[in-house]
């Protein structure tokens, strides 16, 4: 058979699909990492451009403000112009700002081109889960969902190991073939089924959807048809009856749930718990740290790769021990031994600052360092996304992830931005202090807060921020609910883009 006519498996297909959003989170993970190769070559004397030490946060952190922006503009775009022009508009802003940061004269126009990057950052973000999830089968679905944290730490680790061997303007240039390499196959990918569906257009998505599947999950396909359909059917009704409810006292009652309210409360001290466990400072100011921590004579640049490749090896880890253990065993004992890791790390930089303690030898500082970046990979940032996936209630799935992503996006930005000042005032040890005495208090406010949810039905983990099962006239309404074709729609939206998210 000649090439031209070579027909590919669904699964190929799918693997395409998603080797195409990987590779832009790849590029995600290279924005992430690139302070920590541009920051020490711009303070080097030889750098034709001179940057203030107060300028150096900015250029680190200003990427997660525009993030915030990002999160906003996913929604309309996959909405009005479909999931494919969407991850368009994540690829160009990536390209620009890598382009802009070759090609900069000025610090400004770094910052301009971070500031594009975070832009595009924000986008991907809410994208990636959507895209893979809408595009591939169930029954591959979640290996192919494992590839985004993976995808994320081999972005650091690269750009890492290529910054320390080029410029970092060579570096800023591999780095953008990412987005350009995705560009180019996102040409070959068609439309989202689930997309082509929701605009009537349903001999293409039939079309597009055996593309992807082949002709074995047609149950799904015609499922999602049917469902467009009663829910078109119903807003027609519902217009013309002119049923509306009172949508402030619709708020209130939602706001003032406990299945509401304790899931978000938990999610923000997890978001908190994530940043400051120590991955995005790491990612940015790796060098940093590492010489403060192993003293001037050691090789940054090459504990940096050591840590990154650690990293990624303790992500695969974390896919497998994370599907066979109790969520609350995984969370506390890791983090006990990421709290047990700062201050192990404070008093250890504390009692050679002081002349205590003068024994030298890097395997200590070493092996402290990679304790605590081993907590990081494998609990402190893999499971609050995946609690984040179990605990919020399906009917209000979407307001409780965007709420999680804005207190995720906002304490990176006060992470970052506040780092090199702490370190300033307090030194590492002061830093690293603080930081253990935030995640304990994090750690005891998700002790009181979260159930137990591996092994257990959304449903079940609900009724246990409730506090009990739901009565007769809630269940009854709850039914009623679920009945109703445009909220039954809705809801399996919900479900498809946040419950995806988790890693």
């Amino acid at each position: 058979m000649s090439a031209s006519k070579r027909t590919y498996s669904p699964f190929v297909k799918q693997s395409f699909v998603t080797a195409a959003v990987c590779i832009n989170i790849v590029c995600h993970g290279c924005v992430m990492g690139f302070p920590a190769i541009l920051l020490p070559q711009l303070r080097h004397p030889g750098s034709p451009l001179a940057v203030p030490k107060s300028t150096e946060s900015w250029i680190a952190s200003v990427h997660s403000i525009s993030m915030l922006l990002g999160y906003f503009l996913t929604p309309p775009i996959m909405e009005r112009l479909g999931r494919k022009l969407a991850h368009y508009a994540v690829c160009i802003p990536f390209l620009v700002g890598w382009f802009m940061i070759v090609m900069a004269e000025s610090v400004h126009v770094i910052i301009i081109g971070r500031i594009l990057h975070g832009l595009s950052s924000g986008l991907l973000t809410t994208l990636r889960s959507v895209l893979i999830g809408e595009y591939t089968s169930p029954r591959n679905r979640g290996a192919f969902l494992t590839t985004i944290s993976l995808a994320q730490a081999f972005g650091i680790f690269f750009v890492h190991l290529v910054g320390s061997l080029l410029s970092w303007r060579l570096t800023a240039l591999v780095c953008a073939f990412f987005s350009y390499t995705s560009f180019i196959m996102t040409m070959f990918i068609p439309e989202s089924p689930s997309w082509l569906v929701a605009r009537g257009r349903f001999d293409e998505c039939r079309a597009v959807f055996h593309w992807l599947r082949g002709d074995t999950e047609d149950d799904e396909l015609e499922d999602m048809i049917n469902t467009r359909i009663a829910y078109e059917k119903a807003i027609v009704r519902k217009r013309c009856s002119g049923s509306e409810s009172s949508r402030i006292n619709k708020i209130w009652h939602t706001m003032t749930k406990k299945e509401f309210y304790k899931p978000i409360i938990l999610m923000i001290h997890g978001n908190i718990l994530m940043q400051f466990a120590g991955g995005t400072t790491m990612s940015a100011y790796s060098t940093v740290i590492i010489g403060l921590l192993m003293g001037p004579g050691a090789n940054a640049h090459f504990w940096m790769v050591f840590l990154d490749t650690q990293r990624i090896i303790s992500n695969s880890v974390a896919v497998y021990v994370i599907n066979r253990t109790k969520r609350r065993t995984m969370l506390f004992s890791t983090g006990a031994l990421c709290v047990v890791s700062h201050l192990a790390i404070a008093a250890y930089v504390y009692a050679r600052h002081e002349g205590i303690f003068v024994y030298d030898a890097i395997w200590l500082p070493a092996l402290l360092i990679n304790i605590q970046f081993f907590t990081v990979a494998v609990g402190m940032v893999p499971l609050p996304n995946v609690i984040a996936g179990e605990v919020f209630p399906l009917e209000h799935r979407s307001i409780c992830g965007s709420i999680s992503l804005m207190t995720g996006g906002s304490f990176m930005f006060v992470t970052l931005k506040t780092f090199p000042y702490l370190v300033d005032a307090g030194g590492l040890q002061g830093t690293y202090l603080l930081y253990a005495a935030l995640l304990t208090y994090n750690l005891a406010v998700m002790w009181v807060l979260l159930p137990e949810t591996r092994g257990k039905t959304l449903q079940q983990i609900e009724a246990e921020f409730r506090g009990r099962a739901l009565r007769p006239e809630e269940a009854e309404a709850r039914h009623s609910l679920h009945a109703d074709p445009v909220e039954a729609y809705k809801s399996k939206l919900s479900l498809r883009r946040c419950s995806s998210a988790v890693l």
